[in-house]
């Protein structure tokens, strides 16, 4: 028996020793994101989503993005940490609340932006907290007086989800609060795929690699085009990411595609636009034109 035990021993640290580098690592991973957290060391940047049929900002995504650093180098190391760590749901809460009490300051006395919508990134095994679904994230919106009607949760890809069926009353239960659901990189893959077949979001985002230079590739405009299709089916609406050139944007607007976000309508910024209009919606009516 207490052989055996000493061989465990033996083995754990063997275990310890192989493993070292890799549990450092990680430590100081999670040390660098509680420490980005306590500094608010995260930078809060609003992206117009634009209505292709009447050029008038439709609502804002709001994109959280974490200062560099050399352990997260990139926004995407970032969140890819974080979505497969124990701080998941912590981390989360943290950025939701600290981009809403930024927006709120903005639209603050100005009640021109009241009607548009905000796009915010979550992961799906968020949504399934039970901490959340008992009101954690109404709590938020009422702290800066802002409505779940008012709020698009647009659930990115990076983590698949496993269970369609359960998950559909999660949806569900949100949709019954007033939330509005968006479903991210659509078209890119099984799982986007499943997801728009079994939660039937208001929103659909085409992933920007199928509309790079779309006009000059009949299999993106006929992939774009089925899921226009189903969009239409489904009382979906259909947001193109990635639109940075004039000719993708008037092409998307032939094909029927309802709003779209890029850098040719507008880029993530700071601070919104004084409840006007953005000067890039006036450009955009006359390429529209």
């Amino acid at each position: 028996m207490e052989s055996s035990r000493i061989m465990k021993y033996i083995h754990f640290l063997k275990y310890l020793n192989h493993h070292r580098k890799a549990l450092f690592q990680e430590f100081n991973k999670c040390k660098e994101v509680k420490r980005l957290m306590a500094s608010e060391k995260i930078n809060t940047f609003f992206q117009p989503i634009v209505s292709l049929e009447e050029g008038k900002t439709f609502g804002f995504e709001i994109l959280n993005r974490p200062v560099k650093t050399l352990l997260f180098p990139t926004t995407d190391k970032f969140y890819e940490y974080v979505g497969r760590s124990n701080e998941v749901f912590m981390v989360d809460r943290f950025i939701r609340n600290l981009a809403l009490e930024r927006y709120a300051k903005q639209i603050k006395n100005t009640q021109k932006r009241s009607e548009q919508l905000i796009f915010l990134n979550i992961q799906p095994q968020v949504l399934a907290d039970p901490h959340y679904q008992r009101g954690i994230t109404l709590e938020l919106l009422a702290k800066h007086h802002l409505s779940p009607k008012q709020i698009v949760l647009e659930l990115t890809e990076k983590e698949a989800v496993m269970n369609y069926h359960q998950f559909e009353k999660i949806i569900e239960h949100y949709r019954q609060q007033g939330f509005r659901i968006a479903v991210d990189d659509a078209g890119t893959g099984y799982n986007s795929l499943q997801t728009l077949l079994y939660l039937k979001p208001e929103f659909m985002k085409i992933d920007k690699s199928l509309i790079r230079n779309i006009c000059e590739h009949p299999e993106k405009q006929y992939l774009v085009e089925l899921l226009l299709g189903f969009a239409s089916q489904s009382e979906t609406k259909v947001i193109a990411e990635g639109i940075e050139t004039t000719s993708e944007l008037n092409f998307l607007r032939t094909l029927g595609v309802h709003l779209g976000q890029g850098y040719a309508l507008g880029k993530p910024k700071e601070e919104l636009c004084n409840g006007q209009v953005p000067m890039v919606n006036h450009q955009l009516s006359n390429v529209l034109a």
